[in-house]
């Protein structure tokens, strides 16, 4: 409980108020762990002459790309995820690309903004974290106050178009009990990701140093637990850099949009 005077931490605050501080750019951090309850989202926006290619990769790859919406050129506005939502302004952190090569950080998108910007709104890992702990496990980068760990890996995706890439992955620990558990859970959220890729031996899918991310940030992996890995939305970025379209924006690396809709609105069981 709040003594008088005391702010609220940034895990305390309402939606709207967390909201407001994302807008206002006074939270820049990670969203892992922040608005309990509430659908996370990934995205992608790319020039409206590059979206259908992009469309059809997302059909192709699913697991890695499980689309939630697509707004209309040039609008930053998707109803079905709030009436309060302006997805250029209500991101912590957005990483802007030209040419396939990344440009800059921002965390205001007025100077790159485009009017034939269509804008992927992709599931997201996080959306299923809420469900993990209500079942007792320990989500390791919640526990530890981390972004999550995700790296590159060998697993190819399916090209479609001009775009084509591997998958990177997101990671976390569990006993090989509780491994079997997050299975059953998380394949109940395929548009957050759904069931884990792969499990135990990293380097089987090209991840030589489980304890050097090559985004966010490690977290302890004890004795006794294995690493469990999950699709994860940054892997449209690391297509980007091989697709190398004209102008392409993202969320930074689990730096999400938080939607009105509800984890459970995801969920197929």
């Amino acid at each position: 409980m709040l003594t008088s005077g005391e702010q609220p931490s940034v895990e305390q605050l309402t939606l709207s108020a967390l909201r407001e501080k994302i807008r206002t750019n006074a939270y820049t951090g990670s969203t892992s762990g922040l608005a309990p309850g509430y659908l996370q989202a990934n995205l992608v926006m790319l020039p409206a002459d590059w979206a259908n290619d992009f469309l059809l990769f997302c059909q192709k790859n699913p697991v890695a790309c499980p689309l939630l919406g697509v707004t209309e050129p040039g609008s930053p506005f998707l109803a079905e995820l709030g009436t309060d939502i302006d997805i250029s302004r209500d991101v912590p952190e957005y990483q802007v690309f030209y040419d396939g090569r990344f440009e800059t950080s921002v965390s205001d998108l007025s100077e790159h903004w485009r009017d034939d910007l269509v804008i992927f709104v992709l599931g997201c890992s996080f959306s299923f974290e809420e469900a993990l702990m209500q079942s007792g496990l320990t989500v390791r980068n919640i526990e530890q106050g981390r972004n999550v760990s995700m790296y590159d890996t060998q697993i190819a995706c399916q090209p479609a178009g001009r775009f084509s890439g591997n998958m990177v992955v997101s990671m976390r620990p569990f006993t090989p009990k509780d491994a079997i558990r997050a299975i059953q859970i998380t394949s109940r959220y395929p548009k957050a990701h759904g069931a884990p890729v792969h499990f135990g031996f990293p380097d089987a899918i090209g991840i030589s140093d489980i304890h050097s991310p090559d985004y966010g940030e490690a977290v302890d992996i004890q004795e006794g637990e294995v690493p469990v890995f999950w699709a994860c939305g940054v892997t449209p970025q690391n297509v980007i850099r091989q697709s190398k379209p004209p102008v392409c924006i993202t969320h930074a690396p689990g730096k999400m949009l938080i939607t009105d809709l509800l984890n459970n609105a995801l969920s197929v069981l």
